[in-house]
């Protein structure tokens, strides 16, 4: 099963010093308790901030010899400046198909992950060269009604490449992601916890 870290530093109390020191030491635990995957989605930073950031998380990602990738939300153009292992790109992001185009010159293999939340954009992404796509939300959504286990079924059985459960998964809802068809779980809040990870908890 795939697990999927979404950092998210200000869910952290504390100065901002505090909220990124946090989010680093997140970042190497995580990478060395058997998650497999993590996005850096820290969308108020400036590009150079990004970039710095995303340098230092690779460095804690990578200490220990880590097979663990780190994705950057959205901005390729820093993913592949800082030498990162792919990105995950939302609906208003360019195509994945461009993407692995822009990589290839610079990269080998690069990940790219996409966000999704009807079938039919899983079904692109799936045209579009995506590696995965991250589904949901299931359980939860503010202000609306969330996907439910039901329509992560369909996207599921509609797609070639892994889908990852999103949106209000804990321990308890795992299994039930799992037996709709998921590949694998995402989450910020569902990762970033004051304890060890053990991915034989989540699995």
């Amino acid at each position: 099963m795939i697990l999927y870290y979404i950092t998210g530093r200000k869910h952290f109390t504390g100065t901002a010093d505090h909220q990124f020191e946090r989010t680093l030491a997140h970042i190497h635990a995580a990478a060395h308790s058997g998650v497999d995957m993590i996005q850096l989605r820290e969308k108020d930073l400036t590009g150079s901030e990004l970039e710095k950031f995303a340098q230092e998380a690779l460095r804690a990602c990578r200490r220990g010899n880590s097979g663990c990738k780190l994705l950057m939300n959205s901005r390729t153009d820093i993913a592949l400046a800082a030498g990162l292992d792919g990105v995950h790109l939302t609906g208003s992001d360019v195509s994945p198909a461009e993407v692995r185009l822009i990589a290839r010159r610079v990269s080998g293999h690069f990940t790219i992950g996409v966000s999704c939340h009807s079938v039919e954009e899983v079904i692109s992404a799936n045209l579009a060269s995506a590696d995965f796509v991250v589904f949901g939300p299931i359980f939860e959504k503010e202000g609306g009604a969330p996907q439910g286990l039901e329509a992560l079924a369909v996207a599921c059985r509609n797609s070639t490449i892994p889908v990852l459960a999103l949106g209000g998964i804990t321990p308890a809802t795992v299994a039930a992601c799992v037996d709709a068809g998921a590949a694998g779980i995402a989450g910020i809040r569902l990762f970033q916890f004051d304890g060890e990870l053990n991915k034989a908890d989540l699995c």
